[in-house]
């Protein structure tokens, strides 16, 4: 099933069982993604893949950790709440993110693969990083970890 199925069949789902939160972030799913849609038009594709649209969902993950924190440094509990029910709707939809040992791992396992020596191998790093673990890496923790372990 794809990720459009689940989208109108998780809205089905919510609306059914009258919870207003999880139906409202499933619309604004759906309309963010209706947008990338008509923004990829132009380059000949009618519906973007799964994977630009794993890619909008992280964005809009990124966009809300970013609202908490400000919401959280305004002392706005209840809206930071809010933004955080966003999130959980949200990452129920991406595969499961690899926890920071995983995340090391594959690491090493990206130096060794890039033959990487220094700090300028970093971009081999990260490719090959982003070939293999794209949808369960969060790169900008990926990022920090490789340039340590090439500085070092």
């Amino acid at each position: 099933m794809s990720l459009r199925e689940q989208f109108t069949d998780q809205l089905k789902v919510s609306m059914k069982a009258g919870d207003a939160a999880r139906t409202s972030t499933l619309r604004m799913i759906m309309a963010k993604l209706k947008d990338t849609d008509i923004a990829s038009r132009p380059k000949g594709i009618d519906k973007v893949p799964d994977d630009e649209v794993m890619s909008m969902l992280r964005g809009m993950v990124k966009s809300r950790r970013e609202s908490v924190d400000m919401y959280r440094q305004g002392n706005r509990p209840e809206l930071a709440a809010k933004e955080e029910a966003e999130i959980a709707v949200i990452e129920a939809f991406l595969p499961q993110q690899m926890d920071d040992a995983a995340i090391e791992a594959a690491v090493a396992a990206a130096i060794a693969e890039a033959g990487a020596a220094s700090i300028k191998d970093m971009g081999k790093v990260m490719a090959a990083l982003r070939a293999k673990h794209a949808a369960a890496l969060d790169m900008g923790k990926a990022g920090p970890i490789v340039k340590a372990k090439l500085s070092a």
